[in-house]
């Protein structure tokens, strides 16, 4: 112990290694911890029967009389059972934003670039109000707010988004938890599961006719046989094909690379598809006749024009099919058509759900099937939907004449 004073604190030599601690003789509980490269104003005391330390600040930056004042208030504190060093962990983690839990949160997880991107852009739209706030300062009332203001533009995306803003802050109430005790009580988002605002959302039936899958197919077929189109265009027609003959999903397709597809056993593999389940599938001769004819550009099968990376949408191919069938498609529903073609081709329900990777859970329709992973079994299966596509296009063949038009003609 000493008398701690300014000249006494210069001229104190640092130990060659570890620490010297020096505590003040006039202030119990304040002292001075020593190292070779700096020199630190500290306090001590019991907080509950346990030593605790607490940090003040480097001699220097605090002055001996500010460092001496600031101790006596921690060390109140602590003979009234606080602990400085964990209030400073509670504040600090109360403090943390929205926007440092959502990165957070992706940081933990293995997801998919198209749910980040989900949550990106529902943290720079929506929520934009309070990305930089302190997850701490969402209440009830402002997720009333922002509820009723998105539900204003997208029902749809207002449910999205809002479950994912519950995700985020049950995560943050999981992990954030200085001394054990959790930053956030309740889930301000419950409020809207209690108040029973959640919007119920029919499920998207969009689908081409089966009377006009001949149509569609003949629409892409003529973009096929176009001279006037360009590479890019090319590839976004062939998309659409493989989307139609194969029932994928969109992200899939346009994420395939050449590594994963097997031309001669006439397969494809999925590595990560949204059951996370890999998996691979067979492929019908005209699909394949779309991957044997595709120029290979990169690493992607529908790769881009130029560059690196592959394409990002089909919206092009699909207005021309749209007008041909005089019906709005999405990319979701090809994958919608190609369940309704596989019933029209004699397809087995359950076969068709193993073809388009849908999660079987416990269907006892497949007991006798225990390979869902490697599904060239049903190779036969696949070629039925391609050939039925196939000869709807042939009977329709008199029908489109200008998909350009939108014009449907007998001749």
């Amino acid at each position: 112990m000493a008398k701690l004073t300014k000249t006494y604190i210069d001229n104190i030599q640092p130990p060659e290694t570890g620490q010297k601690l020096i505590y003040d003789d006039e202030m119990k509980g304040f002292g001075l911890r020593v190292t070779k490269g700096a020199k630190t104003y500290i306090c001590q005391a019991r907080v509950n029967g346990k030593v605790k330390r607490v940090k003040i600040g480097s001699h220097g930056a605090w002055t001996l009389d500010n460092a001496r004042k600031k101790a006596r208030e921690h060390l109140v504190d602590m003979a009234n059972g606080k602990d400085p060093n964990m209030e400073k962990k509670a504040n600090e983690a109360k403090a943390i934003t929205l926007d440092e839990v959502v990165k957070a949160y992706i940081k933990d997880r293995s997801l998919k670039s198209s749910s980040i991107s989900d949550m990106n852009k529902h943290l720079d739209g929506i929520f934009k109000p309070l990305k930089d706030q302190p997850i701490t300062a969402i209440t009830r009332d402002k997720v009333l707010k922002l509820f009723r203001k998105a539900s204003g533009s997208s029902k749809a995306q207002a449910n999205q988004a809002f479950r994912l803003l519950r995700a985020w802050i049950n995560y943050a109430m999981a992990t954030y938890r200085p001394g054990d005790k959790p930053i956030i009580i309740e889930n301000p988002v419950q409020v809207l599961s209690g108040a029973k605002m959640w919007h119920d959302i029919k499920p998207k039936s969009g689908k081409i006719p089966t009377e006009k899958v001949g149509i569609a197919w003949n629409a892409i077929q003529k973009m096929r046989s176009e001279m006037a189109y360009n590479k890019i265009t090319e590839t976004l027609r062939d998309a659409a094909g493989f989307l139609l003959l194969t029932g994928c999903r969109f992200g899939e397709a346009k994420e395939l690379k050449w590594e994963n597809v097997n031309l001669e056993e006439m397969t494809w593999h999925i590595t990560d598809p949204k059951n996370h389940n890999p998996i691979t599938l067979p492929l019908s001769s005209q699909a394949m006749e779309i991957l044997k004819n595709r120029p290979r550009i990169n690493e992607y099968v529908f790769g881009r024009k130029k560059g690196k990376g592959h394409i990002t949408d089909i919206r092009f191919t699909l207005e021309k099919v749209s007008e041909a069938i005089e019906k709005r498609i999405t990319p979701h529903d090809m994958r919608r058509t190609f369940r309704a073609i596989g019933e029209q081709a004699g397809v087995e329900f359950y076969k068709i759900k193993l073809l388009m990777n849908h999660k079987m859970n416990q269907d006892v329709t497949i007991s006798a099937y225990t390979e869902t992973s490697d599904l060239k079994y049903l190779q036969p299966d696949i070629q039925k939907i391609g050939d039925w596509i196939e000869r709807q296009g042939f009977l329709a063949k008199n029908k489109v004449v200008d998909i350009g038009t939108a014009k449907t003609m007998i001749v």
